[in-house]
């Protein structure tokens, strides 16, 4: 399930609602840690937001992963291996300007002549698969458990109990919604007639002095959207009226009990079968961009002064569209995973998850069978801000502790600014089950139709650490997927500072007690120890 922002604080509802550098530094060793308690962060610039997760902390005083400095110093001029990174989620624009020239491509199969020619069950898979057909949109897991019926079912009563509760909290938030979209309408209408032009700027807003008291309440209230990063009031009422979209999303389908939403044929409770779906590996609405977001992350296309950077250069994204708007069926992720195994990917990026797994032990399979064949699995940790050593994410891989692979990692994410604040308040974290934190909040990457926009979760982390797998597998073909974890792991850097924990400014923890390696991820790093390692 990729995660809904929301960008509504209690802060914010309630002002609406009432009317109103460092010195840069040699690493001698990958796995140092660094003190960076004098550094002070500066406000990022335009360039630096669109970067952020590629610059040094030492350098930038940012908590990047020293991506660029790894091209600069490490790789330079070398030439790596092509390496398959299979993208597992919503369908990928595999036409988009800064990843058309990165979309793998299977020469085994001849495009459009309807033969499985490969025979590998799969017809015209030229770039990927798609499990969903052309389905979008789907229930949670805890609302399908609810619409069988099955009050024998052992996730039947918690399923109850958690749906009572979400289903009135998301009427309560598309009632806010409704009515912060209604009071920003009424201040732009305001101060549009104020100024005879809907161009108007902050600052003509800040000048206004009145004592209209209509006129001042739309000041106010476009002054604190302006003060919340808001560049207009019209891109506030976007911002808003895409949240209530999201919002009647959740509300008309997520926990709509009644939605028979798939349409493949085949039955998700019945493993037998396991060619269904089609070839159309693209997303089937423009909303749908979490896949070429993600995507991007990886590779898009480095330096070619259009909008992105990928963290990976020499990589091909292999699209297997599996996960909806809604959460994603355990079948199509165990098919999806053996899939991206059995047709070349030697690392598979995975930015969904849920908290109920009807078949948690089909895709615990994949993820092991994944390991047996040398394939790194990343998974993002989840956006609920919670424990996941105490609390289920799924998929995971292992079975009451006991891990069924070596290759697998999942990612909590980082957001832009150093200090208390650096990790994301949404990210899960679990220091058993929590593997590395790396960049995953306000990241700015590929969109459908040739566009770029920021968007934040672990689903933007997992991708990060992807990247820099691809590039040791890139560049040090001869390591083995379980080493590339270990360099990812003992490679990072180990932040000695407390950071909020789940957005609560009370939990206040080291932020070496909320991973398994107590780092954050750095390309820098892992390439050298990845060096010393091959040889």
């Amino acid at each position: 399930m990729k995660t809904i922002k929301l960008i509504a604080t209690s802060a914010f509802l309630a002002v609406l609602m009432s009317g109103c550098g460092g010195t840069a530094a040699v690493l001698s060793t990958p796995v140092e840690n660094i003190d960076t308690s004098p550094l002070k962060v500066s406000e990022l610039t335009e360039a630096e937001k669109h970067n952020w997760g590629h610059l040094d902390l030492v350098k930038d005083t940012i908590p990047g992963m020293s991506v660029d400095k790894a091209y600069a110093e490490v790789i330079k001029n070398k030439k790596g291996q092509k390496v398959i990174v299979a993208v597992i989620d919503s369908g990928i624009d595999i036409d988009h300007e800064d990843l058309n020239d990165v979309i793998w491509t299977n020469t085994d199969e001849i495009p459009n002549n309807g033969k499985d020619d490969d025979n590998n069950g799969y017809v015209d898979d030229i770039h990927g698969w798609n499990f969903l057909g052309d389905g979008y949109d789907e229930q949670l897991e805890f609302v399908r458990i609810l619409a069988t019926n099955n009050t024998s079912h052992p996730n039947y009563a918690n399923a109850k109990a958690e749906y009572d509760v979400e289903y009135q909290k998301w009427l309560g938030r598309k009632t806010q919604y409704e009515q912060i979209f209604q009071q920003i309408k009424t201040a732009d209408e305001a101060l549009t007639k104020h100024f005879g032009k809907t161009d108007y700027t902050k600052k003509e807003v800040s000048a206004i002095k009145t004592e209209d008291e209509g006129l001042a309440q739309a000041q106010q209230i476009a002054n604190y959207m302006f003060s919340n990063g808001m560049e207009s009031m019209a891109d506030a009422k976007k911002e808003i009226g895409n949240g209530l979209e999201s919002i009647n999303d959740r509300l008309n389908y997520n926990l709509n009990k009644e939605l028979k939403g798939r349409v493949t044929g085949d039955n998700p409770d019945d493993m037998s079968t396991k060619y269904y779906g089609n070839a159309n590996v693209k997303p089937v609405k423009i909303s749908e961009s979490h896949g070429t977001h993600v995507a991007g992350i990886i590779a898009a296309e480095r330096n070619n002064g259009k909008g992105a950077n990928g963290v990976a250069n020499n990589v091909e994204i292999m699209s297997v569209r599996t996960v909806p708007n809604g959460d994603e069926y355990d079948k199509d992720v165990a098919l999806a995973i053996r899939y991206a195994v059995d047709n070349g990917a030697t690392i598979i990026n995975g930015s969904f998850g849920k908290s109920y797994s009807t078949h948690s032990d089909w895709v615990r399979d994949a993820i092991a069978y994944a390991s047996e064949k040398d394939v790194v699995f990343v998974h993002a940790a989840g956006n609920d801000s919670k424990n996941v050593d105490t609390e289920p994410n799924y998929p995971d891989d292992n079975v009451n502790g006991k891990e069924v692979s070596n290759t697998y990692i999942r990612v909590g994410a980082l957001a832009p600014k150093y200090g208390s604040s650096m990790v994301a308040g949404f990210s899960n974290y679990g220091k058993q089950n929590v593997d590395v934190f790396a960049p995953g909040a306000s990241v700015y990457s590929t969109t459908p139709e040739n566009d770029y926009q920021t968007k934040g979760g672990t689903s933007m982390a997992a991708p990060a650490v992807a990247g820099v797998a691809a590039l040791i597998r890139s560049y040090y073909p001869n390591l083995s997927g379980a080493q590339v974890k270990q360099i990812i792991m003992d490679s990072g850097l180990a932040i000695n500072t407390k950071v909020i924990v789940g957005g609560n400014s009370e939990d206040i923890r080291p932020f070496a007690d909320l991973s398994k390696s107590a780092k954050m991820v750095n390309a820098y790093n892992a390439l050298i120890m990845a060096d010393k390692m091959s040889k």
